[in-house]
């Protein structure tokens, strides 16, 4: 008999999709979703988009290979989930 599947494992599935991406590749989808680069500090760069009063912004590290966990924190600054973000590519 098989048990069934709790709800956080069909979740856990779905972001487990994520693998680690090129800054470029992030850059790229991120731009994609209206986000514009706006600055600098060191190696991390700052993304915000606009839409009707809300501002989103992302901190992406410039870095050759971002790992799945920096994506993750990316992905939810940003407010896109995962489907949204394979759609992007």
């Amino acid at each position: 008999m098989q048990r069934a599947r709790p709800s956080f494992a069909r979740s856990r599935s779905r972001l487990g999709r994520l693998r680690p991406q090129p800054f470029r590749e992030v850059k790229r989808r991120l731009e994609a979703a209206g986000f514009a680069e706006t600055s600098q500090k060191g190696s991390h760069i700052k993304f915000v988009r606009k839409l009707s009063g809300l501002v989103d912004t992302a901190i992406v590290p410039k870095k050759h290979e971002i790992p799945v966990g920096t994506l993750r924190s990316i992905l939810n600054q940003a407010h896109i989930d995962p489907e949204e973000w394979e759609k992007l590519s």
